[in-house]
């Protein structure tokens, strides 16, 4: 079992920065590929972005791709989100998220355990 809680969330002007954390619970936070999705009202939860086990590897929705980075501390236990030149159309909840599988990471159903969110609102 792990448990998730996010962090960092806000209200900021376009063009600004904010960094989410996701702290886990557990001993087994590094054998997670651990995520990072978004929901907007009205709209179904997406990807946003993933980081491999130990950190190796990373993929973006091609919507955040050279703007956000997801970077994790496993000595920590913690997921980061680094997200710069905010724009209106990433006001979401966002969620931090574990996978215990070995694909199919950019959907919603790989992941096996959810956090509660984050509100992020970027105004224009």
């Amino acid at each position: 079992q792990v448990q998730l809680v996010e962090s960092g969330g806000g209200l900021v002007q376009a063009g600004g920065s904010l960094r989410l954390s996701c702290a886990a619970s557990g001993r087994t936070f590094r054998r997670y590929v651990m995520g990072w999705f978004r929901q907007a009202p009205g709209k179904e939860r997406e990807f946003v972005t993933t980081i491999t086990w130990n950190g190796g590897a990373t993929y973006y929705a091609d919507s955040v791709k050279g703007r956000f980075t997801i970077s994790r501390d496993n000595a920590k236990n913690t997921v980061y989100l680094q997200m710069n030149s905010l724009k209106p159309e990433d006001t979401a909840v966002y969620y931090c998220a574990a996978a215990g599988g070995r694909t199919g990471w950019g959907t919603v159903q790989a992941y096996d355990y959810w956090g509660q969110g984050t509100q992020v609102t970027v105004s224009s």
